[in-house]
């Protein structure tokens, strides 16, 4: 397996392992949300969500697009969150097959 293959891997596998980090990457998908419109559309506490960005964040899946602000940020995933999100759509419509 080659490394850039190993890390999609490892970060799809971070998203699958936690319903928060799932809900909010879906949420997100390919659009442009603050924080306070995910927690509403997944039913997730506002902190929760605050922590979760953050931590995606750090694994470069989404990206904040006004710092500066303290109320009303905007969050988009990065190229590689929209890699990682496409995945694991693909992946799980291959396996309905029920």
């Amino acid at each position: 397996m080659q490394n850039e293959e190993k890390i999609l891997i490892k970060k799809v596998a971070l998203i699958k392992a936690s319903r928060y980090r799932n809900s909010i990457l879906f949420s997100i998908g390919y659009d442009i949300k603050t924080p306070s419109e995910i927690s509403k559309e997944v039913n997730i506490r506002i902190n929760h969500v605050s922590a979760v960005l953050k931590e995606l964040k750090t694994e470069n899946l989404v990206k904040c697009l006004n710092e500066e602000k303290t109320k009303g940020r905007l969050y988009k995933l990065t190229n590689e969150g929209e890699k990682i999100l496409s995945f694991i759509e693909s992946n799980s419509k291959r396996n309905k097959k029920y």
